[in-house]
């Protein structure tokens, strides 16, 4: 998916990233930078989704499709794996009751 071109966003690898940076950018919980960001480029990340906010969330829709297209849940792909996971998530819950 192509967006506007922005001196603030660099789309790369399909991912949105803050121009300059591997900051990723309108990441759902967090950042992969290293260096702190200025004011001045989250500002700009802010007003160019602000400005294309529907694109970008279809755009996450879209990914989130693809993604659970491509990868089955572990309970299919890994079922041994997910019956120890489960079972240790049951036992931490039940120690906490």
């Amino acid at each position: 998916m192509a967006f506007p071109a922005s001196c603030y966003i660099d789309q790369q690898d399909g991912a949105l990233r803050i121009a300059g940076t591997r900051a990723v950018a309108f990441f759902r919980s967090h950042s992969l930078s290293r260096r702190p960001l200025t004011l001045a480029q989250v500002s700009g990340a802010i007003a160019h989704y602000l400005d294309n906010q529907k694109l970008i969330d279809d755009y996450f829709a879209e990914v989130d499709r693809e993604f659970e297209r491509l990868v089955p849940p572990l309970s299919q792909s890994n079922p041994e794996l997910f019956a120890r996971l489960q079972a240790a998530r049951e036992k931490v819950a039940s120690k906490g009751t």
